[in-house]
């Protein structure tokens, strides 16, 4: 099963960071709002499920997680803690998971998920050389 939530994990990522930055800390609280993208409207959608199945101690930690996760949007470390508690939460409730996995779009066979966040970083599913001009010269 911990295979299992990684991975719902990771290809929710996306959702939940395109709803942190879209909505902010509030975005427990707001309603799906049409002028934002689906993407942050399904990442909302995520993050209410799994703060609605949460007791008051553990609602209060992932709030905490998501308003650092909007404040520091580039902050890796962030964006983690705000992953963490959503594997938790998948954790201590096996119906919690297929009820995200139902949320999420399935994936195509063969697909792939990259994602790249930080400064300067790339992504690539199948690649010979990457050049990210830190420190790099042709002329040598």
């Amino acid at each position: 099963m911990s295979g299992e939530i990684v991975q719902l994990v990771e290809q929710a990522s996306p959702y939940l960071t395109a709803a942190v930055s879209a909505y902010g800390g509030a975005v427990l609280a707001r309603a799906e709002d049409t002028a934002v993208e689906a993407t942050a409207n399904l990442g909302r959608r995520i993050l209410q499920t799994v703060w609605r199945r949460r007791t008051e101690p553990q609602q209060t930690a992932l709030e905490a997680a998501v308003h650092d996760a909007a404040e520091a949007p580039d902050d890796p470390d962030a964006a983690a803690a705000l992953r963490q508690q959503i594997k938790r939460a998948l954790r201590e409730d096996a119906e919690l998971l297929a009820e995200l996995a139902a949320l999420l779009p399935a994936p195509t066979a063969g697909s792939v998920t990259i994602t790249a966040s930080g400064q300067r970083s790339i992504a690539a599913h199948t690649i010979t050389t990457a050049i990210t001009g830190d420190g790099h010269r042709t002329d040598q």
